[in-house]
C-alpha cells in the first residue's frame, strides 16, 4: 500500500470506498442486507444489476471464511433497490472492529435507510430445534472491543448512542406478521455476541443462558452498534444451527452448521423478502 493511502483517516477510507462504488453503480439504494453463514439464498430473489468484488473496493476488508463469498450485490427485490453483502467479516478473523463494521458505514453513505442482518447461531433456549429461526429483539455484547472505541466520527453519529432499542420494533412486528401469514414457526429472543472462533464449553453455554441469552453467535452485534449510532433501523434474524441447552450439546462441524442453516434458509428468505417489500 502506498504511504499516502496508509496514512488516510478512517473517514477518508470510507469515502474512498464509496466514491469507487458510485463510479460503478450509482442507483439509489433503500435497504442493506448482510448475509450470514450458509444464508445466501436471498440472492436468488434479487434481480441483480451489478456486483463488485470486495477485493476491488479500496480499503474494503476481504472475507477469510470459506463459507462466505466476497462481493457486494446490487439490484432489486420485489422492486425495492437493495445492496447485499455476500459474506461478512468477523472479529475472530483478526480484523479490528472498525474493519468489521466498515461495510455498514459504506452502505449508509451509499444511501440505505435500513439494515437487515442474518446469522447462524447456537440455540440456548431449550425449546429451540435445529433449523428454527429467531428474530433478534435484543442482544448482549460480549466482544472484547467496541467498534465505537477511539475518536468519535462526528459525521456518523453521537459519541454515546442510545441502545435501549437496538432492533426496530416496527420491523419486528411486521416480520412477526409475515411469519404468521406464511405459517413459519419463528421465535423471538436475545442474541449473545462472542468473539469466537471456538464454540463454547458446556459451562459457558450455561452462563450465557443464565445471563439472559436465547442464542449465541460470533457476529451481528458490532454491525448493529454502528448502524444504531448512524440511526439506521435494524432487523436481524438467526438461523439456529446447533443446540446448546443442557442435555442437547454435542460436537458439531462447520458442514453440519451449513446443513442446518440450509433448513432455516427458506424460512428466513421468505420473512426477509416480505419485510423488504412491505417496508418500502
Amino acid at each position: 500500500m502506498k504511504k499516502a493511502e496508509a496514512n488516510l483517516s478512517y473517514s477518508a477510507k470510507i469515502e474512498a470506498a464509496v466514491s469507487h462504488i458510485l463510479q460503478e453503480y450509482s442507483t439509489r439504494l433503500s435497504v442493506g442486507v448482510i448475509l450470514g453463514t450458509g444464508l445466501g439464498q436471498l440472492i436468488d430473489n434479487i434481480t441483480i444489476n451489478h456486483t463488485i468484488a470486495y477485493k476491488d473496493i479500496p480499503h474494503f476488508p476481504v472475507s477469510t471464511v470459506e463459507t462466505h463469498s466476497g462481493e457486494l450485490v446490487f439490484g432489486e427485490l420485489n422492486g425495492v433497490p437493495v445492496v447485499a453483502m455476500k459474506g461478512r467479516f468477523h472479529y475472530y478473523e483478526g480484523y479490528s472492529m472498525k474493519e468489521v463494521t466498515f461495510p455498514v458505514r459504506v452502505m449508509q453513505r451509499l444511501g440505505i435507510k435500513k439494515l437487515i442482518v442474518s446469522n447462524a447461531a447456537g440455540g440456548l433456549d431449550p425449546e429451540f430445534e435445529v433449523g428454527d429461526v429467531m428474530m433478534i429483539n435484543d442482544h448482549i455484547d460480549l466482544f472484547p472491543e467496541n467498534p465505537l472505541r477511539g475518536k468519535n466520527l462526528d459525521d456518523f453519529g453521537v459519541r454515546f448512542p442510545d441502545m435501549s432499542e437496538p432492533y426496530d420494533s416496527n420491523m419486528l412486528d411486521a416480520a412477526w406478521a409475515i411469519a404468521r401469514k406464511e405459517e413459519i414457526n419463528a421465535h423471538q429472543g436475545v442474541y449473545a455476541g462472542v468473539q469466537g472462533p471456538n464454540l463454547e464449553t458446556k459451562a459457558e453455554y450455561r452462563y450465557l443462558r443464565t445471563i439472559g441469552a436465547d442464542a449465541v453467535g460470533m457476529s451481528t452485534v458490532p454491525e448493529v452498534i454502528v448502524a444504531r449510532q448512524m440511526e439506521l433501523p435494524v432487523f436481524a434474524m438467526s438461523a439456529i444451527t446447533d443446540l446448546c441447552a443442557p442435555g442437547k450439546v454435542k460436537k458439531i462441524s462447520i458442514q453440519e452448521v451449513i446443513a442446518a442453516a440450509a433448513i432455516a434458509e427458506p424460512k428466513m428468505t421468505r420473512i426477509i423478502a416480505g419485510l423488504i417489500s412491505d417496508g418500502e
